[in-house]
């Protein structure tokens, strides 16, 4: 059984930046506190869990766990990806435990209830004994699978859990027109341009190292080089999204000078900027004039995180195999510029087991997306706790 602890205080949290204190240590530490933040921040708003390219074929299943939610991921005849609870409306066994092809079916493999791809039940095989598929109280449309609402955006899965969430493009809404520019087909680089790190660390860690750039001179000197601290600007939609960009981006070349096309009809500020947002909650996105990248972060407890990268570009690779080798290239290259912040976000989870740690003090002219993020989920677990009280 977890420890219950009284509620944390968070009214330092969403004090001004100037005043304010960060989220309190058993937001980073705490089983407890992770399953609050779970259902305030993570199924009560639109979550990342996937990308649409993990199914890429009618009939394709994947199985998602969000945070201990088991999800699954479907395309559909129709080609739409769909999201169910990946629970058997019997007795609640797991349907599906890998990723796989199910034609049309998705099988129970208990007692080989089934469903179509649809989500609605299609058979239920001896449920009125023996030999009887069907029985008068059990009403196969009244046992669909539960749908979870969901919504694909730059390739990424959407979920809301709660189902109570506004619309998924009213929440994104600001972010899709600030990128407007950027709203073209994206596809996705292949083996190589999809990655992930197992991270001891809190989720929100993650996201709070990716909003700022504060950290560049010491922790990516080679970025650095070239694209300084003092070419960054911040990034700040309080509620919805916060982080950073940068007036110097340099495109990769390779060995014959060979570059990646640039997006269809962009502005001249692509030409040297570039942007890099964490879109609340545990979604953080790239945009640049030949490509981009999106990392999901999926929760594994108070402690553990599993960061997935996959990047995109503006072609279809199948198209380009003369720039094969440049997407490994650039595929390397970000691994090991994503690679150094590792050991920052575990240091800090470290760190949080401090007894006198009190969340720390914002640099008011460096920390503002971090505290932006920090306020925000401040906000909804206080929200939530008021939801829970009837007030």
């Amino acid at each position: 059984m977890l420890k219950q602890l009284p509620p944390t205080s968070l009214e330092e949290v969403i004090r001004p930046i100037e005043t304010a204190r960060g989220l309190p240590n058993a937001h980073y530490i705490s089983d407890a506190v992770f399953e609050e933040e779970r259902d305030a921040l993570l199924f009560r708003n639109w979550s990342g869990i996937g990308i649409a390219a993990d199914v890429p074929e009618p009939g394709d299943v994947k199985p998602v766990n969000l945070a201990g939610m088991p999800l699954l991921v479907v395309r559909d005849h129709e080609g739409c990806v769909r999201v169910f609870q990946n629970t058997c409306r019997h007795r609640g066994m797991i349907l599906v435990e890998k990723q796989d092809n199910l034609r049309g079916t998705i099988r129970c493999p208990y007692h080989s209830w089934c469903y179509n791809l649809d989500g609605s039940l299609r058979a239920t095989p001896h449920v009125g004994g023996p030999g009887r598929n069907m029985d008068s109280s059990v009403k196969r449309e009244e046992f669909s699978l539960f749908s979870v609402r969901s919504a694909v955006w730059r390739d990424v899965i959407f979920v809301n859990v709660s189902g109570d969430a506004p619309e998924f493009e009213d929440y994104a809404a600001r972010l899709m027109h600030r990128w407007s520019e950027h709203n073209q087909p994206l596809y996705h680089g292949g083996t190589s341009s999809g990655f992930a790190f197992d991270v001891a660390c809190n989720w929100k860690l993650a996201v709070e190292n990716y909003c700022e750039s504060y950290h560049l001179p010491w922790i990516h000197p080679g970025l650095n080089s070239y694209s300084r601290l003092e070419d960054h600007y911040h990034i700040e939609e309080p509620g919805y999204f916060a982080g950073q960009g940068t007036m110097v981006y340099r495109q990769i070349e390779g060995d014959r000078g060979e570059r990646f096309p640039d997006f269809a009809g962009l502005s001249e500020f692509w030409n040297q900027g570039a942007e890099y947002i964490a879109m609340f909650p545990n979604v953080l996105f790239a945009a640049q004039r030949d490509h981009g990248y999106a990392i999901i972060l999926m929760p594994q407890g108070a402690g553990r995180t599993i960061e997935r990268n996959e990047i995109y570009y503006s072609f279809d690779p199948a198209e380009r195999p003369d720039l094969k080798s440049l997407i490994d290239m650039n595929a390397k290259q970000w691994r090991s510029v994503l690679e150094e912040d590792l050991f920052v976000v575990e240091g800090m989870q470290k760190g949080r087991h401090g007894l006198h740690f009190d969340g720390g003090k914002f640099a008011p002219k460096m920390d503002g997306p971090t505290h932006t993020f920090h306020r925000w989920a401040a906000e909804q677990v206080e929200e939530h706790r008021q939801s829970l009280n009837g007030t």
